[in-house]
């Protein structure tokens, strides 16, 4: 078998990706459950009005009846721990919130609250706190308003009181300020709810490691240390005999059933060899079954080998198990590359899939930066039923085999990769562009071209400069803003190129 020559013209591939073709592919690769995002709620306002301004209490509650309906039609658990009127209620509610386990805590300030009264639902819970003030309606009805009627627009007048004690307590303080039904105002809230399920997942994750760093990729290396103290997230680390052990339980019945699954998902090129993909079918089937006795939300993998042994054949093996798990939502990523499987697992709880890429080539002509990766590849991005195709050699490692290339869907994108400062410290790096047409490589790899709206080469520049890493998470649309949140509700930097 001979190595697929590099051309620059598109793949034809048959079929197009619709609505409905993704529906067939969820169909047919059930994502993976994952525990669900949990919010607590708690509304609140001074107990002292309420003997004083009798209509004014449940008018508050009846808005914080709409916002906990609102909460509830989100995806994800919520913890209403109802509304409270003094710092002894607050206590209490904290408590609640503790034991609840939230990944954030939404504060309602329905009018005037004192600060003592919601200090210990942050300091007691250890957990991310949104503020958010919502009054009534667009503006007060002046004319004929008491003191009553405006204690029900005053929400906000705390919210900078609160704000300084959470700073002089050493506690991140966001805030959304607006009206009640303001769908803007809305969008901001889901954008942190969203943050959340970031921070859910990591929060929770148990990351397969397995094999050895790609020999010299310094940037890859990881100390695992580092995440389970960033992130609360498990690292497990495996060896390829974990896999091997696995793989010569596989019977032949099911190497045929998951070679019917892959053609039912890809087109398969004649350049593919019926040993090498039922070698393939074998790992996949192991792989599913690595990551299930094992309990991984992710896996990073590599291994060198050498004249064919096991241990190569294992690592060459991988490409079509890793898509189809990373399709049902169990991000794989090769080369070792820990902290990228990490992004995409991110942006993936956003709903935005999320494929193993670095850059392969600038198009200085129509400027834009050609990125992909051989390897593992997200399905979710593919703008055509995904190829299946043989290659003799993979550029830079040992083995052959089977690989996964498409081109990605046109629109637009964001980058995310998981920087490492010389302090240790993490940080999210984000960067959105577009996804234009133009000629690609097919050379089994998943392909893009990315309009950054400026010199493809500046681009880089400021790119690498950030210190993202030989390789990054390219997920479906502009998505930066979600990222950003999350960074601050996981506690790390932020950066933007």
């Amino acid at each position: 078998m001979t190595t697929t020559d590099p051309t620059t013209a598109t793949t034809e591939h048959p079929t197009t990706v619709t609505a409905e073709r993704a529906a067939a592919l969820r169909e047919l690769l059930p994502p993976v459950p994952r525990r669900r995002t949990r919010i607590g709620l708690v509304a609140g306002g001074l107990g002292a009005y309420w003997p004083q301004f009798p209509d004014l209490l449940p008018q508050l509650k009846e808005s914080s009846a709409y916002v906990a309906e609102r909460f509830q039609r989100m995806d994800a658990e919520v913890t209403d721990v109802g509304f409270i009127s003094d710092a002894v209620e607050g206590a209490a509610a904290a408590e609640q919130l503790r034991r609840a386990d939230c990944d954030l805590i939404v504060l309602f300030l329905t009018t005037y609250l004192t600060s003592s009264m919601v200090l210990p639902i942050a300091q007691r819970s250890h957990t991310p706190v949104l503020v958010i003030d919502l009054q009534p309606s667009e503006r007060m009805d002046h004319a004929s308003f008491d003191t009553g009627a405006w204690l029900a627009y005053c929400g906000q007048c705390p919210v900078p009181e609160v704000g300084n004690v959470f700073r002089r307590a050493g506690i991140p303080f966001r805030s959304v300020s607006g009206w009640l039904r303001q769908e803007s105002a809305w969008l901001r809230i889901e954008q942190w709810i969203r943050a959340a399920g970031v921070r859910a997942a990591l929060r929770h994750a148990r990351h397969g490691l397995m094999g050895h760093l790609y020999p010299g990729m310094l940037d890859v290396s990881t100390d695992l240390t580092l995440l389970p103290a960033t992130f609360g997230s498990h690292v497990e680390v495996l060896e390829f005999d974990d896999l091997r052990h696995r793989v010569e339980r596989v019977s032949e019945a099911e190497t045929r059933e998951r070679m019917a699954l892959a053609r039912r998902i890809f087109a398969v090129d004649d350049s593919v060899v019926d040993e090498d993909f039922a070698w393939g079918a074998t790992v996949s089937v192991a792989v599913d079954r690595l990551v299930e006795d094992f309990g991984l939300d992710t896996l990073a993998y590599y291994h060198r080998g050498l004249d064919g042994e096991a241990h190569e054949r294992l690592g060459a093996g991988m490409i079509l198990g890793a898509s189809l798990l990373t399709a049902r939502g169990v991000p794989a990523a090769g080369e070792y590359e820990l902290r990228t499987s990490l992004a995409q697992l991110a942006t993936q709880s956003i709903g935005a899939g999320g494929s193993f890429t670095e850059i392969q080539a600038l198009d200085f002509e129509d400027g834009v930066v050609e990125m992909g990766h051989d390897g593992p590849a997200h399905l979710a991005v593919s703008s055509r039923d995904p190829l299946l195709r043989g290659l003799g050699v993979y550029h830079g490692k040992r083995g052959w085999g089977v690989s996964v290339e498409f081109d990605v869907r046109h629109g637009p994108v964001t980058l995310l990769g998981l920087g490492q400062d010389a302090d240790g410290t993490l940080s999210f790096i984000t960067s959105e562009g577009t996804v234009v047409p133009g000629p690609l490589l097919t050379i089994g790899n998943t392909t893009s071209r990315v309009d950054f709206g400026r010199d493809p080469g500046e681009w880089v520049d400021a790119w690498s400069a950030s210190g993202v890493g030989h390789h990054w998470s390219l997920a479906l649309g502009h998505h930066t803003g979600d990222l950003r949140a999350a960074a601050s509700l996981l506690g790390i930097e932020h950066r933007e190129v």
